[in-house]
């Protein structure tokens, strides 16, 4: 078959349909070159008898292979004996490649319609097109119907997190706050699947099959799942609805993978998750991201919008709305209600995750796990204690602004500062932080580094960003994540970024430790050096602590802030 790019079968809720469904990408050339005749022909046979395809190779006929992949799919579906079928047809960045997706309930008879489709385009060129049709229907018909979706239907409480950056922060502060209210808590992320806080299995789980992990595990109250982008796009998700689902954000970040070219359809992605809580639930939602604020339109969810600004527009239109919000006012995590007061938890400075109030991002995460785990139905007294007792440090919040000293002489120290910031407003995000605690007249020394699934443009960006804000610039390789790419191709895009701002003394090191290794041996007393860290996180943990550096706890954090502030 030439007209099948790729079929894929996703198990649950997903961007085409809220349920588990066959998701087709498909090489329409066929269709797009076809002469008049040919295509009329075909398009009569699948139902189509007074359309205009336009000339091939033009933007008529283009749209017309979208309308014809649609009833083609019907067609089939409806002489194997399936009379209502939902297609949903989608163009792509490459005019001859569609999506097409449908629901399924038997696995074999929906990979026979997907493998059927492609069988009748393959044949639209030859005057059998019209045999090829109803023989592809036969196909389906003779298949045998295979097994059921799997996809689960929780019977606890599910709190579903998505968003480009913050997410992994934000479900391990609502799975420590639900702890702390003595809960059996089991939860999903990027690093594995945990029970009640012990890891039972390391590996990347913020698919569909971490969900369902979470919620199998023995005594487990509460689930509490990462939902990242690529396994809604590849899988689907695998449980048919939450009960709150949190947005943290959406920025540019895994752009041009599995279709998806611009943020815009990111947000769409993103939005599956609200989309699918419960009508009785709660979708917790960043008020000042407007991509993800507009996903009000979406859910069937009431609304509860997490914001900076207490006197911001998505506030007073949530609060009118019958919503909820959570802010900061006078300094201190606010709940507002409508018809109520104020309802203060707790002062940013006493959240350790907000770094003494300096980290902008983390405030929101704080707003965003404090909406979610009053959503769920904790109590009020067991989220501030779960806000006041969770620490930026590898137990908790492990390769996510990890604080450091390591001792300089003299009564002096380094600091280190550890985190994923793998995109650039994960990056943006660390300098921000690093400048907040780099006393006057120090320096800040960055380990830059970036993954090999990103595209040529945000490699690129990663390299500017970084130089322009920071002293001194090392290059740090992940051998692990390169991805399709050599570090030599990640080297000359992160080198372009830094060259555009002036920056060209720039040294590399083919893993993260060792790069840490020779910027901390470049820093002196107060300067501040910044990893991005991803592959090599528990070896740069262990040679901290070989060189005597320690983490940082609240008080001394608090402490550098100040001496930052003069």
């Amino acid at each position: 078959m030439t007209s099948l790019v790729e079929l894929r079968v996703l198990e649950g809720p997903n961007l085409y349909f809220p349920r588990a469904a066959v998701k087709l990408t498909l090489d329409v050339s066929t269709i797009t070159e076809a002469g008049e005749e040919a295509v009329l022909r075909f398009a009569r046979r699948i139902g189509l008898r007074t359309t205009r395809p336009g000339a091939p190779g033009s933007g008529f006929r283009q749209r017309f292979a979208l309308r014809a992949v649609e009833r083609l799919v019907r067609a089939i579906a409806g002489e194997a004996g399936t009379r209502r079928l939902a297609v949903r047809v989608r163009p792509t960045s490459d005019p001859d490649i569609v999506v097409v997706a449908f629901p399924w309930r038997n696995r074999g008879r929906a990979r026979a319609l997907g493998e059927a489709v492609a069988h009748a385009l393959d044949a639209l060129p030859t005057p059998d097109v019209e045999e090829a049709v109803s023989a592809a229907a036969a196909e389906v018909a003779a298949a045998p119907r295979g097994d059921r979706p799997g996809t689960i239907t929780p019977t606890i409480p599910v709190v579903a997190v998505t968003g480009t950056n913050g997410k992994t922060t934000t479900s391990r502060m609502i799975a420590h706050i639900a702890r702390t209210s003595g809960l059996v808590v089991g939860w999903s992320n990027t690093d594995g699947i945990y029970r009640d806080g012990v890891l039972v299995e390391a590996g990347d789980y913020s698919g569909p099959s971490g969900a369902g992990r979470a919620l199998g595990l023995d005594g487990v109250q509460l689930a509490v799942t990462e939902t990242a982008r690529g396994g809604i796009l590849l899988k689907g998700i695998g449980i048919t609805r939450n009960d709150v689902s949190v947005v943290t954000n959406v920025t540019a970040d895994h752009l041009g993978l599995q279709g998806i070219d611009t943020v815009d359809q990111l947000a769409e992605v993103k939005s599956v998750v609200p989309r699918i809580t419960r009508k009785d639930g709660w979708s917790v939602l960043n008020g000042d991201d407007p991509r993800v604020l507009a996903m009000r339109s979406v859910i069937s969810a009431r609304p509860w919008i997490f914001s900076r600004d207490p006197d911001s527009p998505a506030v007073r239109e949530v609060l009118t709305d019958g919503g909820r919000a959570t802010t900061v006012i006078d300094g201190w995590i606010t709940v507002l209600a409508p018809g109520a007061d104020p309802d203060p938890l707790v002062e940013l400075v006493d959240v350790p995750m907000t770094l003494a109030g300096l980290s902008r991002f983390n405030i929101e995460n704080a707003l965003a796990a404090a909406s979610a785990a009053l959503a769920v139905g904790l109590a009020r007294d067991a989220v501030v204690a779960g806000l006041t007792s969770f620490r930026p440090d590898a137990e908790h919040n492990p390769g996510r602004m990890n604080f450091f000293s390591l001792p300089a002489g003299d009564g002096e120290c380094i600091s280190v500062v550890m985190d994923l910031a793998h995109n650039e407003a994960g990056l943006e995000a660390l300098l921000e932080i690093m400048s907040g605690v780099r006393r006057p007249g120090a320096r800040l020394l960055l380990g830059l580094g970036a993954v090999g699934d990103r595209t040529d443009e945000l490699i690129d960006a990663l390299g500017e960003i970084g130089a322009k804000g920071s002293d001194v610039v090392a290059i740090g390789h992940k051998e692990w994540y390169l991805r399709g790419r050599t570090m030599d191709e990640i080297d000359a895009l992160l080198r372009a970024g830094a060259a555009r701002v002036g920056v060209t003394d720039i040294d590399t090191y083919t893993t993260e430790v060792a790069c840490l290794a020779a910027l901390v041996e470049r820093a002196e007393p107060g300067d501040v050096v910044g990893l991005m860290c991803h592959a090599e996180r528990q070896e740069a943990y262990d040679w901290i602590a070989a060189h005597g550096g320690t983490p940082d706890s609240p008080e001394v954090l608090s402490q550098k802030v100040r001496a930052a502030q003069g």
